[in-house]
């Protein structure tokens, strides 16, 4: 599907009118393919290149339009189960046109980011400046998890706590190479600023998007480090602490083996001692009383 959107009083808003100025296209079918490929001339080869969640971000210039496909966070859902997948967008600038293709969802023009638009050039940094956010949206809510699942993994021995916060860890890796990438794309974006002509106050716009973009590739690298250095931290302690309750369940069966190897070896049917006494059977108990209580006092004196 696609929708049209025009730029009316420094707002982008829809328009029914397929002449506006922004298209939107959202997992185009064939007849819109087609269009955007003999109609608007875009290159197949690099609107196929959009599908591809795994596509490297980049610019190149055609003829009549600037190319530039860049990565933005995929909306989370309950069912990716704590992986934060990536996705690829392109968007095409032309002298009098914007084309946005994706396959995810549409970019959202609501917000502070889009007050005040004066060109689509703008239009097209202010999307960049808009994934950068939704990047760090998603740091705080991936720092939020894994602190979550910190607190659950101390109190559980299972794996399964150990497992989503792998897969935090594998986001993390993911969300930190598309920053990186995209950090690239924006700084030739800023090198070819007059060839593709953007005026003094989107030059510095683009300014500001590359300082954002590398604090954002700092955060998200701090993030990513600090989460493998507890991954490897909690697997030691879950370890240790299995450890632990072996040795204890260990000193128990030992207390209740004593116990029993005495009142098995006093029911032997065979000649034994105290076998005829009248108090046979207390002295029994209270050698299987001491022997259990012996293993307590070298559990406690050992302090194991």
């Amino acid at each position: 599907m696609h929708k049209s959107y025009k730029l009316l009083d420094g707002r982008i808003v829809e328009d029914k009118n397929e002449e506006d100025r922004i298209l939107i296209y959202v997992n185009p079918d064939e007849t819109e393919k087609r269009y955007l490929i003999d109609e608007l001339k875009l290159d197949e080869h690099t609107l196929n290149s959009v599908a591809d969640p795994d596509e490297l971000p980049r610019l190149e210039f055609e003829p009549d339009h600037v190319a530039l496909i860049f990565k933005r966070p995929k909306s989370y859902q309950a069912k990716d189960l704590f992986f934060f997948k990536v996705t690829s967008t392109g968007i095409y600038l032309f002298k009098n046109r914007l084309v946005v293709v994706c396959y995810d969802e549409a970019p959202s023009f609501e917000g502070k980011h889009f007050m005040k638009i004066n060109s689509l050039a703008e239009v097209v940094l202010k999307i960049i400046y808009r994934t950068i956010y939704h990047f760090n949206e998603h740091l705080k809510i991936i720092n939020m998890l894994s602190e979550e699942l910190e607190g659950k993994i101390n109190a559980s021995m299972g794996n399964k706590y150990l497992i989503n916060l792998f897969t935090l860890e594998k986001s993390l890796v993911y969300y930190l190479n598309a920053i990186n990438a995209n950090g690239v794309v924006i700084e030739k974006l800023r090198l070819n600023s007059a060839k593709i002509g953007f005026s003094a106050f989107e030059l510095e716009l683009i300014e500001d998007i590359l300082i954002d973009s590398n604090q954002c590739s700092k955060q998200a690298e701090i993030y990513s480090n600090i989460l493998a250095g507890l991954m490897d931290a909690r697997v030691s302690i879950v370890s240790n602490n299995l450890n632990i309750i072996m040795k204890t369940l260990t000193i128990i069966t030992l207390g209740i083996m004593l116990p029993t190897f005495v009142v098995s070896a006093f029911s032997m049917n065979v000649p034994l001692p105290l076998k005829a006494g009248p108090y046979t059977y207390w002295i029994i108990l209270g050698m299987a009383l001491i022997s259990a209580a012996g293993v307590f006092l070298l559990w406690k004196l050992k302090k194991w």
